[in-house]
């Protein structure tokens, strides 16, 4: 039997291959598997969403120069997105670890102390979880959900022609700010041991870029916002890969293509600086492949955009056309194809 490696179909791939292969049997699982979170309904006007995420060590996170409370945070904060890009707020959360023998118990304090923390910040009731031993270091495994309108539910599959598609925030950050970390690491390692404790990193003016990394927050915030000026999102997708590579989900989703404007996507300052400065990366590089920024990308049709067109949350980056080409206008006016080349997980 000649047996398939998984890097050969890639994370996506896998996902398509066990999607195809469920069947739900209940009338209550409305949403499965293909969005940010699963829907299970519980009256006729709510559902329920549903979403897990697990960060392992050594593949999502570098404990050299990740601190234990703000990984805790995160592993929150990457669960709770989820919930935010179905245009829903997150009431509850359950969280499993594994840990090694290394681990001590005030280690075990410093993550669930960052998890607390989220808890407050976003209003949510840590309300069981599990915990185990592991003989590879560090796994967190994070389960939120939240409740919504039927109706209000922002799906992966609702972009149609002519549909403003938008970010909130800006992109590229995390991306820098990880690049800052691993440099600083890799000169850090090059020092004899009796030299570590006179290490400083260059992170001089790179506060910002190194949060956005360490510490991103989920946009509920924006999810209020549209509440508020009575916006429902069209289509919606958090950006955990890289924007080239969500925009692609959702267009294959809704079977549409999209033209996407250079020159209209954010990226802060000091992310477009130190990337070009320090990194000889491209900017673009990083807004689109980038990754772990956790703002949420969304669509929107023309007459909800007029609402929402001067938030300084907002940024318009092109809109849905009936082709399927995705295509990108650079600065000097030419068309390029948007090719996904964010995070791969295989």
């Amino acid at each position: 039997m000649s047996l398939t490696s998984v890097q050969d179909i890639g994370e996506f791939g896998l996902i398509e291959r066990i999607q195809k292969n469920t069947r739900l049997k209940h009338i209550s699982s409305e949403i499965g598997i293909g969005d940010d979170a699963a829907g299970v309904s519980f009256s006729d006007d709510n559902i329920m969403l549903l979403s897990t995420d697990m960060l392992v060590n050594h593949v999502h996170f570098d404990l050299m120069f990740h601190p234990l409370k703000h990984l805790g945070y995160k592993s929150v904060v990457v669960s709770l997105s989820d919930i935010a890009a179905m245009n829903a707020i997150p009431t509850h959360i359950t969280v499993a670890i594994a840990v090694s023998s290394q681990f001590s118990v005030e280690a075990i304090d410093a993550i669930y102390s960052g998890i607390h923390a989220a808890c407050e910040n976003y209003q949510v009731d840590l309300v069981g979880g599990n915990t185990t031993s592991s003989n590879q270091g560090l796994v967190i495994t994070t389960t939120a959900w939240g409740t919504a309108k039927k109706t209000e539910v922002a799906k992966r599959t609702g972009a149609r022609k002519n549909d403003v598609l938008c970010v909130s925030g800006d992109l590229g950050g995390a991306f820098i700010g990880l690049q800052l970390l691993l440099r600083e690491k890799k000169v850090f390692l090059k020092h004899k041991p009796q030299e570590a404790n006179f290490f400083k990193p260059q992170f001089e003016d790179k506060e910002y870029v190194l949060q956005r990394y360490l510490k991103p927050e989920a946009r509920v915030d924006l999810v209020k916002e549209l509440a508020q000026v009575g916006v429902k999102p069209t289509a919606m997708i958090d950006i955990s890969d890289g924007l080239s590579s969500e925009i692609q989900h959702i267009c294959k989703a809704s079977k549409v293509g999209v033209r996407i404007y250079e020159e209209r996507l954010p990226i802060d300052d000091s992310a477009f600086s130190t990337a070009k400065e320090e990194f000889q990366i491209s900017p673009l590089t990083c807004v689109l492949n980038g990754g772990e920024d956790y703002e949420l990308l969304f669509t929107v049709s023309l007459s909800d955009f007029e609402k929402i067109k001067n938030s300084p949350n907002i940024t318009s980056i092109g809109y849905i056309t009936e082709e399927p080409d995705l295509e990108i206008i650079t600065y000097s006016g030419k068309t390029a194809s948007l090719k996904a080349e964010g995070w791969k997980h295989f």
